[in-house]
């Protein structure tokens, strides 16, 4: 939805949707990198050797 010219009163509004959309940019971003993380140590745990020094 676009927005009019008549939305917004001063720079203040503009400037508190620009924070609102980089505080949501940030949010997004952290879970992402999360869950990239979260995955990366599973597949490692998956992958590393038995910690028990035997052979089989």
């Amino acid at each position: 939805m676009a927005r009019t010219g008549s939305d917004r009163q001063g720079g203040k509004p503009a400037a508190t949707d620009r924070e609102a959309r980089l505080k949501a940019a940030l949010k997004a971003n952290l879970a992402r990198r999360k869950a990239q993380a979260r995955a990366r140590s599973a597949d490692d745990a998956e992958n590393r050797p038995d910690d028990t020094g035997e052979t089989d």
